[in-house]
């Protein structure tokens, strides 16, 4: 956004920060301690969902925040939040040390080459141990300066406040050791990326844009992809206080778009308004369907040929950045006989269309994400016998997918060997059934196993010329329940083929077990 520029223009902007971590680290703790309110009371679960971006002053200089969630779920959100940051915060929680997120996290500040700082949480907690994590950190190839590294390091604790002031010291000297990048001009046409966007049953479209460069006006037209998408109606700041202007480095929530943008689109404000096109805006599912077009789901397993059993989803949810995060998770979902098939996708309640989406197309269920169901919708669903389910928390939603699938998955046949014998003579012969007497060679014959039966044809190699079952074991005079190796029996046989001396019996036995899928969350 910076390259057309002149260098001459360029002032030094609020530096923005991104803060990951793995899930329950503290990631939400800390910025309610850093900015004295308390969002992480009103996620579901404690979890944040989405996200968030917040301004804070420390030494008269602003820090804009993005709170980026930590679940397994919303790694493509954390990718998203690490685009559009300037210096990253790797929460660890030093009871805990350093989780499959954390390494997920470490990757996508590489990757994004975001300088960072590794803020050491749960100082207070009794099992805190700083040195085995470090040790853990420097594995993962972070090598703090403690340790004779590059990557600064703050000891704190959320809960207590102890080292926040030290850590917003260190965010400031890395912000003055990365000046050349964070740089904007003010007196541009703004521009910045989208983070969050959803439609407000009373606002209508809403948007949430951290301003990268120029200075967002009341009024202002708002373009994306050089499509017109409307005019800034209403800024609002985290707190929610008006704004008539955003700077560089200020997030806004903006009221006024005719459509809401998709998640990650970059907001320009034009030169000449009337230059963009004046495409038809889409609906919230048309954005959502063209915003998350390439989650995809395999209907079946091409390479191998095998059909799979399909779970027919429909998916609603409030805002963008869930259905993102929801569909990337279902996307992990890999299995060879059953799978997620999600056949329709959007923003807001659930409706008729949606109930008759999934009566039409068994076995399917419709989720909501932090949407209503009317009352009528229930009823519908009732009659047409549709599975309808709302959930304010990821992880609830996953585990029943898990269930439904689980409970598509066909039983597996588990065959359990049990033992060789020799016929060693024919006792007596009746349609289908025979009693025979045989040599255990290895293992042990068992009461009503399954048989397979060999037979050598002149100098050639056994083959399997049938099969038949064990109906009951005799030994002297006595029937029993199995017989081991080296001792003789007699055998009541049924099946198709008729035994002869020296044909090979092999025993077996066969059980049917309820397939799981494995654990996908970590």
């Amino acid at each position: 956004m910076l390259s057309k520029e002149e260098a001459a223009h360029l002032k030094t902007r609020p530096p923005v920060i991104v803060v990951m971590g793995h899930v329950d680290h503290g990631k939400t703790k800390l910025l309610d301690a850093i900015r004295t309110t308390h969002v992480m009371e009103a996620e579901s679960g404690g979890i944040t969902q989405h996200i968030g971006a917040y301004q804070v002053e420390k030494k008269d200089r602003k820090i804009t925040f993005i709170d980026t969630p930590g679940h397994e779920a919303f790694t493509v959100m954390r990718s998203r939040g690490a685009k559009v940051a300037d210096i990253a915060i790797l929460v660890v929680a030093a009871d805990d040390g350093v989780q499959p997120q954390t390494k997920e996290a470490i990757d996508i500040a590489k990757a994004a080459g975001l300088p960072f700082i590794v803020a050491l949480n749960k100082m207070d907690k009794p099992g805190a141990d700083p040195n085995r994590v470090m040790g853990q950190l420097a594995e993962a190839g972070v090598t703090v300066e403690e340790w004779g590294g590059q990557v600064p390091m703050a000891r704190i604790s959320a809960k207590t406040g102890e080292g926040i002031d030290a850590l917003l010291d260190l965010v400031l000297l890395v912000s003055d050791m990365e000046k050349e990048r964070i740089l904007a001009n003010p007196d541009a046409l703004a521009s910045g990326t989208v983070i969050e966007a959803h439609v407000d049953k009373g606002e209508g479209p809403v948007a949430t844009v951290i301003i990268q460069n120029g200075t967002l006006h009341k009024n202002d037209w708002l373009g994306v992809d050089e499509t017109a998408y409307g005019r800034v109606r209403i800024m609002r700041d985290w707190k929610g206080t008006m704004l008539a202007d955003a700077p560089p480095g200020t997030p806004v929530k903006i009221l006024g778009f005719k459509a809401a943008p998709a998640v990650g689109d970059i907001m320009e404000v034009p030169k000449d308004p009337k230059a963009l096109e004046q495409k038809k805006m889409k609906s919230a599912r048309l954005v959502a369907d063209s915003f998350t077009a390439a989650k995809s789901m395999p209907k079946e397993n091409e390479e191998s040929g095998v059909k799979k059993v399909m779970l027919n989803v429909i998916l609603k949810t409030d805002v963008l950045g869930s259905l993102e995060a929801l569909l990337g998770m279902l996307e992990k979902i890999q299995h060879e006989l059953v799978g997620v098939n999600v056949i329709q996708k959007g923003l807001g309640n659930i409706t008729e269309s949606d109930v008759e989406r999934a009566d039409a197309s068994k076995p399917s269920v419709v989720y909501g994400f932090n949407v209503q169901i009317p009352t009528n919708i229930i009823s519908d669903a009732r009659e047409k016998s549709v599975d309808v389910k709302v959930y304010s928390v990821i992880y609830d939603l996953f585990d029943d997918v898990v269930a439904r699938l689980n409970k598509l998955l066909p039983q597996e046949k588990i065959v359990t060997e049990l033992g060789k014998a020799e016929v060693a003579a024919v006792f007596r012969t009746e349609p289908g059934k025979m009693i025979v007497g045989c040599r255990v060679k290895e293992g042990k014959l068992v009461a009503n196993a399954k048989l397979r039966v060999f037979r050598a044809e002149e100098e050639a190699e056994q083959d399997i010329i049938g099969e038949g079952l064990i109906e009951g074991l005799q030994s002297g005079k006595s029937s029993v329940k199995e017989v081991p190796a080296g001792q003789e029996c007699g055998l009541s046989y049924t099946g198709k083929v008729k035994l002869q001396e020296g044909d090979i019996l092999e025993a077996y036995s066969e059980e049917l077990k309820a397939r799981k899928l494995e654990a996908f969350r970590i």
